[in-house]
């Protein structure tokens, strides 16, 4: 039963692998093309949708995985020298640190055979491969291939009219080969681009690989991790932390041999796990990752979500506690009672509906936050971290039931940690209100507004955390324990350090969370960026200083305005920074607090580029003769609001729709370096705006 069960949460991962996989972007076709009586050349040709690439057979090692065909061993043919490519794109992976060779829109791979029968010979084998876009990758499973073709009576000897033994014939064939295809079969050819062509695709449809994925694996690791914490959180709640004991003792007592025990322990830890991977899952596939990261601008579902988090912090609070009805959690219990494996599945589903006021809560911010990924990967190690810290306690108390004796007693120390969550809660469903008053610019979450909020949650947190007042459903506090007490530290040094944001402090360990500076009442106050403001003038230009301004960091650029932006690069001979960003973007923000301030970045900003900046996400009105009517998503769309104009130019023209996105473009509007996502890396940017800028002279 055990093993039975390990098996199913193995599917069930498999089975969020294939749903990456059901819609593959790479499309193989396989020909044969005879070269003599008895020798073929067997063709593998890739059409890869874009923005999509796959990797070479050649990849070292601890790099990407390579594209590898195996060959079922048979005694009717032979191979002939190795499998050979057409020629693939080379370029230096920052992430592996070495150099990689891809293939973008098409690739073939050509493998010669000798037939040693002369009867038809059926050649079968499987071939995989990894293909990526700059957001995301995939790792189909080995998939099979099947040639048919005919032998005749002299491969039966050996000998044919061709005879190629050495590698580099076999290479030179194979480039006749392709030529010849290329000459005959237009529509399955393989047209090898040039150098230039290379350059030029890259540069222009193609976001640098290694920023993203970089932010990808990070991005993983930064949601399980969360998850983790989420579900160790959840472990200290009133509704999870009596039922340790409880259910272990029930395992160790019912069980007749500890081995049993520890068998029904684990399989109650992996119970848990399948159900709140499932959960995870489940909801993302109906609602949808990708529609969620979407709508993670829109006013309304941020609105939404700010009441859900709202609620959930309110019965964190104890004004109210949510639960399921008491009807369906009975007749789950009464399952539990059966023997077996769904007994203890039951037990598991049982301590899931019990504990849901307290875990519902922790679930919903995680599943928000990993959803707004716009991968099903996101809710997938969320949940996965979630609930392996919920489960681990239980398998390990089973092998080592001792430590029992070492968990502290149940008491008002559980609400305390309720009552935290509730705090936090709080402070982050402002967060989502915030977005939607940027979004749509209402001014009414200002900088300071949400400052002042926070710092009032904090200091409120600090003094109950201290016993200056209690909640309903607080014990009496005789004494404030250590750990209490380095909590209401925590929370007190982040009230503190909140204060000067007031008055203009930059707060850059809460880049990203707290609205921009300059979305502020004071935003020049002590603290801020006033100095540097002050010390950079607008140009005096007639015709364009109207429609320029100095950002938080004293850099001038225009905003929302990319045609005068672009005229403006033209008559000054300089090249133009295209910043797509937007109000709710916290890697936006990060870049402008972090990368821009430097004073190397900053002279280039101001002295060698024009920097437009463009809002995807500004919801305000275009005017109405600037509305225009697009081909969008598959149907015909009017635009109308300054976000869309700016989403929809990133997305045709560049084939992107992250932010930020940084694009350095000439007076053509050809671009001049490779189109760079979010990296912190100041060097790298300096390098990068260089690359640009000597492309610009040239």
């Amino acid at each position: 039963m055990f093993k039975k069960t390990i098996i199913l949460f193995l599917l069930i991962i498999t089975g969020f692998s294939y749903i990456k996989a059901q819609e593959s972007p790479v499309h193989f076709k396989f020909s044969s093309k005879k070269i003599s009586e008895c020798e073929y050349d067997l063709q593998f040709t890739a059409s890869i949708d874009e923005p999509w690439h796959m990797y070479s057979l050649n990849v070292p090692e601890d790099g990407p995985l390579p594209t590898a065909f195996k060959f079922n061993k048979s005694a009717d043919y032979e191979l002939v020298g190795k499998i050979t490519e057409s020629k693939p794109i080379k370029e230096f992976d920052k992430i592996f640190e070495m150099n990689v060779q891809y293939f973008v829109k098409t690739a073939t791979f050509t493998q010669r055979i000798k037939l040693k029968s002369d009867k038809k010979i059926i050649i079968t084998g499987k071939y995989e491969f990894q293909a990526c876009t700059e957001e995301k990758c995939i790792f189909p499973p080995a998939d099979d291939f099947e040639f048919q073709v005919q032998g005749t009576a002299a491969c039966l000897s050996g000998m044919s009219n061709s005879t190629i033994n050495n590698t580099s014939t076999v290479v030179a064939s194979s480039t006749v080969n392709e030529l010849s295809v290329e000459a005959s079969d237009t529509k399955d050819s393989v047209v090898t681009e040039t150098a230039d062509e290379n350059i030029k695709h890259k540069l222009s449809e193609q976001v640098s690989s290694t920023a993203e994925k970089t932010k990808e694996s990070r991005s993983w690791w930064a949601i399980f991790i969360a998850g983790f914490i989420g579900g160790a959180l959840a472990l200290l709640t009133p509704c999870v932390f009596p039922m340790i004991p409880m259910n272990v003792s029930f395992f160790t007592k019912q069980s007749k041999t500890k081995a049993q025990g520890i068998r029904n322990a684990l399989l109650y830890s992996v119970s848990i796990i399948i159900l709140y991977v499932g959960l995870g899952l489940g909801v993302t596939i109906i609602f949808g990752a990708g529609a969620l990261h979407s709508l993670s601008t829109n006013v309304w579902f941020n609105l939404a979500f700010f009441v859900l988090l709202l609620v959930f912090a309110m019965s964190f609070l104890g004004a109210f506690e949510i639960t399921l009805p008491s009807g369906f959690v009975n007749k789950i219990d009464a399952k539990s009672d059966k023997g077996g494996y769904i007994g203890i599945f039951f037990m598991a589903f049982t301590l899931a509906l019990v504990s849901f006021s307290c875990t519902g809560p922790i679930i919903g911010t995680l599943l928000v936050e990993a959803s707004s990924t716009g991968n099903i990967t996101g809710p997938f190690w969320g949940m996965f971290g979630f609930s392996l810290a919920l489960a681990l306690p239980f398998g390990l108390f089973a092998a080592f039931p001792g430590w029992l004796n070492s968990l502290p007693q149940s008491g008002g120390w559980l609400n305390a940690v309720k009552v935290t969550l509730g705090f936090l809660e709080l402070a982050l469903a402002l967060k989502f209100a915030s977005n939607a008053d940027l979004v749509v610019q209402a001014g009414i979450l200002t900088r300071e507004v949400f400052i002042g909020l926070w710092i009032v949650i904090g200091l409120l947190l600090t003094m109950y955390l201290l016993g200056m007042y209690k909640t309903s459903h607080d014990s009496d506090l005789k004494h404030v324990s250590v750990g209490r007490l380095f909590v209401a530290i925590a929370s007190f040094f982040v009230t503190v350090y909140l204060i000067p944001g007031l008055w203009g402090a930059p707060l850059k360990l809460f880049s990203g969370i707290l609205p921009p500076l300059e979305y502020s009442e004071s935003p020049h106050g002590f603290g801020g960026s006033s100095a540097a403001s002050a010390e950079t003038t607008i140009p005096q230009d007639p015709e364009f200083s109207k429609y320029m301004e100095v950002n938080k960091n004293g850099i001038v650029h225009f905003k929302n305005d990319y045609e005068h932006a672009l005229a403006y690069a033209k008559k000054v001979g300089k090249p133009l920074l295209i910043d797509f960003t937007g109000h709710a973007c916290a890697n936006c923000r990060k870049t402008e607090d972090y990368v821009w301030p430097d004073p190397e970045v900053t002279k280039r900003l101001n002295n060698d580029v024009v920097l437009v900046s463009l809002y995807v996400d500004d919801k305000r009105e275009l005017d109405p003769k600037d509305y225009m009517t697009v081909q969008w998503y598959g149907k015909e769309r009017e635009i109308t609001d300054i976000g869309d104009k700016f989403k929809y130019m990133e997305e045709q023209k560049y084939g992107q729709s992250t932010q930020p996105l940084y694009v350095l473009v000439d007076g053509n509007e050809q671009v001049l370096a490779p189109i760079r996502g979010y990296n912190p890396s100041i060097p790298e940017y300096i390098n990068w705006l260089q690359e640009g800028i000597d492309k610009y002279k040239e």
